[in-house]
Order: structure tokens, then C-alpha cells, then sequence
């Protein structure tokens, strides 16, 4: 307990790596162990799972698997401790594999429901990184993950995890497989509807990149277009928000690959981004001349 509430202070975090307790702190999170033991056992090693060599101890002496199974303890600060070591650990991607392996998934998503919003958050934080490859993707599809991410999207009550659901949800759209699903059931023009009618730059922001993202793929680029992704990022364009601006030109640079999305964008996009060169804003005014360069590349009628 005492080691718990000091491992928060530097000092002490060094002694105890010195002393090297990780092994002794992980065997305190057996199932048979008291829940105060595990709530101030997991409390300490979150703490000192800020320190790149304890990560890596915790990883090779078996952490993860103790700390994935707390993440159904019946107690809220047993979860929110684990759930917060295992987002630290996560940043190493030999950590993320072995999660996945774990089916550390279906417990994170239960997270989402917890009535606790710290705990959300970092469930979705958790989520967020170990997206970020594509094995875990597909996985979170299996799971029906996407529709929990849509859901969060769709209730205003869950406001304050809308930035961390939508950044998950733009690392699916990168993955072609992903992306169908999410157009198959619907998600995809709920979540453009949803980035449509948020006044949130963050929100926008994120949603611009993402979408730039995904039109890296040419079979990305086609879906995209289908749902007519075209009138999002036009609309993006005529926020008060630079870095929606920024976002948005360079999303729309991404989909000129795509020739209907050229045209939709001729039609449309190319008075918004000329106003863009006048704006004080160096980095807006590059994008947006990027932006109408790709328009107007081997296109006669957009260059008029």
C-alpha cells in the first residue's frame, strides 16, 4: 500500500527499480490476492511504467497477462490502474503484439461502458495506440469495436471521449478491409455526418487527417468518394480553425488521385482554396497551393 502511493515520487521510483521489485509486485496481482493488494500493487507499477526499463521488465517478466485479467476486477481502481499500465507499456510495439496475442480487445471494449470516464479514457487511449497496426484493426472489427466507437460518436453525454474515439476510429480508415466494414454497416456516412456538425477543432482536425490517411490507398480513395467524402472536406475548408484548414487541403490533395473526386472537387473546392492563398498563414497557404496544383494537374476544366 505504502509502496503504492510513494512509487508517484522520483526519487522512490529509482530506489524501487534499483531494488528491482517488478517480479515481486507482478506476483501480487495472482487472482487469490486481496483486491487492495492489487489495487495499490497496480497502482505502483503504473506509476513506475513511465520509466522506459521498467517496461521492459514488466514486459519480460510476465506483467501483461495478470495486468489484461485485472482489467475485469470488480473494483474501479483496480481496472483503472491496469488499464493505465498497459497504455504505458503499449508504446513499445513489442508490447503491443504481445497484447494482441493476449486478446487484450474484448476487455478494453467493456471499458467503454464503464461509468467511470477516466477509465474510458484510457481504454480508448489504449485503444488508439495499439490500432495503429493492422493486425489489432482487424480484430476490433471482429469485435464489433467500430459500432462501440460509433455509438460514443452518436451520444452527446459522451462528449469529452469524442477526440479519442474519433483518432481509433482514423486509424481503422486507413486499412482497406476496415473501411468496408465501417461503409457496409453504415458508420462510414455517420461518421462523416458526425465530423459534418462538429464545431470541435480537434475533432475536424483529426477527421481531415484521417481521411488523408486513408486516401493513400487507391481502394481507400474509391470508398471514400462513394460516400462523397468530398463535401466534408469543403466544408472543413471554411472553418476559423488553421489546422482544420491545413487538414482538410491535404486531405483533398491525398483524394485528387481519384478522378471523380477530382472533378467533385473542381466543381466546388477550388474558390474556397483560393481564398486560402490570402490567409496569413504560411503553412494553410502551402496546403492549399498543393491542394489546387493536384487539382488542376492533367485536368483542363479544373485549371479554368
Amino acid at each position: 500500500m505504502v509502496f503504492g502511493i510513494m512509487a508517484s515520487n522520483n526519487d522512490v521510483k529509482k530506489l524501487l527499480r534499483e531494488l528491482n521489485v517488478t517480479n515481486s509486485l507482478i506476483s501480487q496481482l495472482a487472482p487469490e490476492e486481496d483486491v487492495v493488494i492489487h489495487e495499490f500493487t497496480t497502482l505502483c507499477l503504473a506509476h513506475m511504467a513511465v520509466e522506459y526499463t521498467t517496461k521492459v521488465q514488466i514486459f519480460e517478466q510476465g506483467g501483461l497477462e495478470p495486468l489484461i485479467r485485472l482489467l475485469g476486477s470488480p473494483d474501479p481502481d483496480v481496472k483503472k490502474n491496469s488499464v493505465e499500465c498497459i497504455y504505458l507499456l503499449v508504446q513499445d510495439f513489442q508490447s503491443r503484439a504481445a497484447v494482441r496475442a493476449l486478446n487484450v480487445i474484448p476487455p478494453l471494449l467493456e471499458l467503454l461502458k464503464s461509468e467511470y470516464p477516466v477509465i474510458q479514457l484510457l481504454a480508448l487511449k489504449t485503444l488508439e495506440v495499439i490500432t495503429k497496426d493492422r493486425e489489432t484493426r482487424i480484430i476490433l472489427g471482429e469485435n464489433k469495436g467500430l459500432d462501440c466507437l460509433l455509438k460514443i460518436l452518436e451520444t452527446d453525454e459522451f462528449s469529452d471521449l469524442h477526440v479519442e474515439a474519433l483518432a481509433v476510429l482514423g486509424n481503422c480508415l486507413e486499412d482497406v478491409h476496415t473501411l468496408q466494414l465501417i461503409q457496409q454497416t453504415g458508420g462510414l456516412k455517420k461518421l462523416l455526418s458526425f465530423v459534418g456538425v462538429s464545431t470541435v477543432p480537434d475533432i475536424q482536425k483529426n477527421a481531415a487527417r484521417a481521411i488523408g490517411k486513408a486516401a493513400y490507398d487507391s481502394e481507400n480513395r474509391k470508398i471514400l468518394n462513394e460516400e462523397e467524402v468530398e463535401k466534408c472536406l469543403i466544408n472543413l475548408l471554411e472553418t476559423d480553425n488553421d489546422g482544420v484548414k491545413v487538414a482538410a487541403s491535404q486531405a483533398i490533395s491525398a483524394m485528387c488521385e481519384n478522378l471523380a473526386s477530382k472533378r467533385a472537387f473542381g466543381l466546388q473546392g477550388i474558390p474556397q482554396l483560393v481564398q486560402l492563398l490570402s490567409s496569413d498563414n504560411e503553412e494553410v497557404k502551402e496546403a492549399a497551393v498543393t491542394a489546387l496544383a493536384n487539382l488542376t494537374a492533367a485536368s483542363p476544366s479544373n485549371a479554368r
